[in-house]
């Protein structure tokens, strides 16, 4: 166990950054399976840009690797665009 004030503390928000990041992953991972299940054309165009934010956020709060916010945008724009 930590001896000093600050190692707790650090303890604690490590803790509370560690669920933000979990919950933030996940929902986005479940807005990313919701839009490549969609079969309308209309309704994924309309959702893709706020799944490409939710990634944007993961990849700037370095929840994610830039590279692989990349390739995600990418395929999810190339889904999109294959529907009709």
């Amino acid at each position: 166990m930590a001896n000093h004030k600050s190692a707790l503390k650090r303890i604690r928000s490590n803790e509370t950054k560690r669920l933000r990041n979990r919950y933030q992953h996940k929902t986005t991972r479940g807005a990313i399976k919701k839009l490549r299940e969609m079969d309308k054309a209309k309704d994924a165009k309309e959702y893709l840009p706020s799944v490409v934010a939710m990634i944007d956020k993961l990849a700037k709060n370095n929840i994610i690797h830039n590279n692989k916010a990349a390739n995600l945008k990418s395929k999810l724009t190339k889904h999109v665009a294959t529907l009709s």
